[in-house]
């Protein structure tokens, strides 16, 4: 069993070796459980570590000419690629 110590946020580190063990990376999602006492953890959703090459041709810009980043619908292109994960 390992303690860890809780930041003034409420914020803790879960220990290197339970994350490899759990596979958890960054993005995963936790619940957590209240138990009488006890807190449980579950990992409710992983997520694959990517790379930024791999996000390569996913905005797409529907205009010609001249591009501007605000030509992009950021939230929608993730959107669309957290919907295609499920």
């Amino acid at each position: 069993m390992q303690t860890v110590t809780v930041s003034e946020k409420g914020q803790v580190v879960i220990p290197a070796d339970i994350r490899r063990r759990l596979a958890i990376t960054p993005g995963c999602q936790l619940e957590f459980i209240l138990e009488g006492n006890a807190l449980r953890v579950e990992v409710k959703r992983r997520v694959q570590p990517s790379l930024p090459e791999e996000g390569y041709g996913m905005l797409v810009c529907k205009k010609t000419g001249e591009r501007r980043l605000s030509d992009f619908d950021v939230a929608e292109a993730m959107r669309e690629m957290r919907d295609d994960r499920d």
